[in-house]
């Protein structure tokens, strides 16, 4: 057998990487193996590609050095692509080592399958029958079942020729369908062992810990495992000194948001993320606008981004512009180009797409063929870029690539487009520019620029982390180390720009803030407060994972944040009139009722009882056998909030439709009984400026009926809820509301959590910082629809529903 030396010539040879070729020399069998294999072949076309030589390195593991007649069938198959897959191969080798020289290339072929071809549908088509099949429980199980789906859809008769490289991604698609997004049913949560007190944690045996350190999103999970500033690696070490002096040594990070749409939901997560993570630090955060494609972009967005930031708490230290560095940027261009590591070329976007390996449906693995004009001259490649600066190409027609390495494993390095031809006017450079530089050059160079010690972004951009080093390796300029954590998605909405965009244009919403979209104009308008979002989001945590939440656990983080920082107040709906008839005209009771029982620091507010109230029509029923209704009935008095007696019906009035128009009640002052419940009033009384009339209060549920809109097999339009909005045009709320709406923002700071308050100023909101909890209905803010004669409320969200 053949020296340790020559069997890593021979598999270098054949393709293999270094690292795979020293575990196969730890096994001196399968060593052996491995070259009688490719000695029991005269055609070999070194090298060779990956699935064939893993499934060559398979047959030698199976052969685990033993000699085996007519392996060579085996072999041949492998090479000329009959045994394709690792089943096949198996299959293979066990008919041959059972029939040894009497094997045949007929009955082999038959054994292992070859010729037979299970196409993708008819794996659809098997994995959908056995989803239905095993429905009830997969919907119990959810895709806590997916590992057992797996194995037992490998186990079909029908499919056990197929490509197994089909089942996961079918079996995903098809879970997708049927369950939505993973969300938190889906997370099997560890114990956690208990750990040892931190340092600055005391503990006795007669007390508990007395001091014990805060914990968040920034000193746990992704974000507690950041590395120190400076701690970041350098190819060049010497830009590393430079670096410190210019930030300090302290954090600096950005949130750099393309302005050509507005924000929604995930983005919140990254603006926390970002200026969070530099506040926690003590350092700074950059609002960048990525603005390098100026087709797309609109004032309305640079404007409403700025607005989203400071109304979630935050103030940029400094507002930028990627096109600030457009002339730098170009010549580093030309730079890169000199250094022969860019270079023009004149192919097509689909050409392009060919020569980077990328399959006519999107995906990649196709072969990669350098385009035609990788090797162009430098000077050539410099005259043509100059060209297209000063616009003899029309867009298209040539794009200056990166000269990166086409036979890397990861696309970011497949000769990336650096700069692009744009016949548009720039907001800021007006029309200086006929050429645009892309995110892939812009990103990692303006992020050295400005000295960035921790460029985070989300998972997607996990593949870029190549090329943003290579690039800034290349141009030998300080490397800042980007970290990519896991995004947040809510279920039960849509969040794409381009469907968004659908529902406003084709008037299914109010607009790109209305209040049942998850936008943050839309968040803000419906009344939700910044600090819920920044609460909720900490609660999560920062992982590498994308998080997927399910609306009702937004919404629970919100209720829960609302009950604890906002007043209370009657409001009703459907209101109707109540006479007390046993008492005089002028008739009053003042009671003092506090704006929120228990928390003293709302203080509280007065109404008066007199002869004329209103209830909710839903508060009477004319049923006197429903043992269910606690409520006013004919047999049935009812208490009312903070009133020392109950009142009992007395008649009604009817219109001409059998519509109650009014009730008559009684005063029981002469009756101490406690009733079975108490409900909400509202006085009618001029003197007391009460009710207050509400133009339109507008009750607002899911928008969509499922929890993955885009499932819905005729689109997403056809899962829309149709009950999404309910507008009340009679309801009435006390005198007390224009109380709260001075007063308002209330602010009222949660002591244990003070890093996630935002301390809101009408400067940074609207008409929705003014909140309240209606007692029974909901918690309500001001919309800005509102004027100064005409109120219109919005829920925020539901209260709490019980058990029952």
């Amino acid at each position: 057998m053949s020296s340790t030396e020559d069997l890593s010539a021979l598999f270098n040879k054949l393709g293999l990487e270094d690292v795979k070729i020293k575990e196969i020399l730890k096994n001196k069998k399968v060593s052996n193996s491995f070259e009688s294999i490719l000695k029991e072949s005269s055609n070999i076309e070194y090298p060779l590609d990956k699935t064939k030589r893993l499934l060559l390195h398979q047959l030698a593991i199976l052969s685990k050095g033993e000699t085996i007649p007519n392996r060579s069938l085996i072999t041949e198959g492998i090479l000329n692509d009959e045994l394709n897959t690792s089943q096949r191969v198996d299959e293979a080798f066990k008919y041959v080592k059972a029939n040894g020289e009497s094997s045949t290339k007929e009955e082999l072929n038959k054994v292992s399958g070859v010729g037979i071809v299970v196409t993708e549908d008819q794996v659809k088509n098997e994995v959908r029958n056995y989803i239905q099949a095993n429905k009830s429980e997969i919907e119990e199980k959810r895709y806590q079942f997916l590992p057992k789906i797996l194995a037992n859809v490998r186990t079909i008769p029908e499919l056990k020729w197929a490509n197994p490289s089909l089942f996961k991604p079918i079996i995903d698609e098809e879970l997708l369908k049927l369950l939505g997004p993973k969300d938190e049913r889906d997370v099997v949560k560890k114990e956690k062992k208990s750990k040892k007190p931190a340092a600055n944690t005391t503990t006795s045996k007669d007390t508990k810990k007395t001091e014990e350190p805060v914990r968040s999103m920034f000193t746990e999970g992704f974000l507690g495992d950041l590395h120190k500033v400076g701690e970041n690696p350098q190819k060049y070490p010497e830009l590393m000194v430079e670096h410190l002096k210019a930030c300090q040594n302290r954090v600096q990070t950005r949130f750099p948001p393309e302005p050509n749409g507005f924000l929604h939901i995930g983005h919140s997560k990254a603006i926390l993320v970002n200026f969070g993570y530099a506040k926690h630090n003590d350092g700074v955060c950059y609002l960048r606008y990525d603005d390098t494609n100026p087709e797309a972009e609109e004032d309305v967005y640079f404007k409403s981004i700025l607005k989203m930031v400071n109304w979630l708490g935050f103030k940029p230290w400094k507002i930028t512009y990627s096109s600030d560095y457009f002339d730098k940027l170009y010549e580093l261009a030309e730079q890169l180009i000199k250094n022969d590591l860019a270079y023009v070329c004149h192919d097509t976007a689909e050409e392009i797409k060919r020569s980077r390996g990328i399959k006519e449906d999107g995906t990649p693995g196709g072969e990669r063929i350098p385009s035609k004009d990788r090797n162009r001259p430098v000077e050539e490649s410099l005259a043509e870029f100059r060209k297209m600066r000063d616009g003899a190409y029309k867009p298209g027609e040539a794009t200056l690539r990166m000269k990166q390495d086409l036979s890397s494993p990861n696309p970011q390095m497949w000769d990336l487009i650096a700069y692009r031809v744009l016949n548009a006017e720039h907001p800021r450079t007006g029309d200086k520019w006929k050429i645009y530089p892309t995110y892939d050059f812009t990103h990692c160079l303006v992020d050295s620029f400005e000295n960035i010690t921790h460029s985070l972004c989300t998972t997607e951009f996990y593949l870029s982390r190549e090329s943003y080093e290579w690039l800034c390796d290349a141009l030998h300029v300080y490397r800042p180390a980007q970290r990519e954590y896991g995004r947040l998605n809510i279920t039960g909405t849509v969040l794409s720009k381009r469907k968004i965009a659908k529902l406003v244009n084709e008037h299914y919403v109010r607009g790109w803030d209305d209040p049942r979209l998850f936008t943050l104009e839309a968040i803000k308008r419906r009344g939700v407060p910044p600090g819920a979002i920044l609460t909720f989001i900490n609660t999560l945590g920062v992982t590498t994972s994308t998080t997927n939440i399910q609306v009702t656990r937004f919404e629970s983080s919100i209720r829960k944040f609302l009950e604890d920082t906002v007043p209370r107040l009657m409001l009703i709906l459907d209101p109707i009139e109540i006479v007390i008839d046993n008492v005089d005209d002028d008739f009053e009771l003042t009671v003092e009722i506090p704006y929120k029982p228990g928390n003293d620091k709302f203080g509280s507010r007065k109404v008066t009882f007199v002869k004329t109230i209103y209830i909710d029509r839903s508060d009477f029923s004319e049923d006197e056998t429903d043992s269910e209704f606690f409520r006013l009935k004919p047999n049935q008095p009812v208490g009312l909030l903070k009133i020392p007696h109950n009142i009992s019906f007395k008649n009604y009035e009817k219109d001409s439709n059998g519509a109650i128009t009014k009730i008559h009640v009684n005063y029981d002052d002469h009756v101490v009984k406690k009733p079975k419940t108490f409900i909400q009033w509202i006085p009618k009384s001029a003197k007391h400026n009460s009710p207050v009339k509400i133009s339109e209060t507008r009750v607002y549920n899911q928008l969509f009926n499922s929890e993955n809109p885009s499932s819905h097999p005729d689109g997403f339009l056809k899962d829309i809820n149709p009950n999404s909005e309910e507008v009340f045009k009679n309801s009435i709320v006390e005198s007390n509301f224009q109380q709260v709406v001075s007063k308002s923002p209330w602010n009222v700071v949660d002591e244990s959590n003070k890093e996630f308050n935002v301390v809101e100023d009408k400067e940074t909101s609207g008409p929705e910082i003014v909140r309240f909890q209606a007692l029974r209905v909901g918690y309500f803010a001001l919309d800005k629809d509102s004027t100064d004669d005409k109120i219109v409320l919005n829920r925020i969200v539901s209260l709490k529903e019980s058990s029952k």
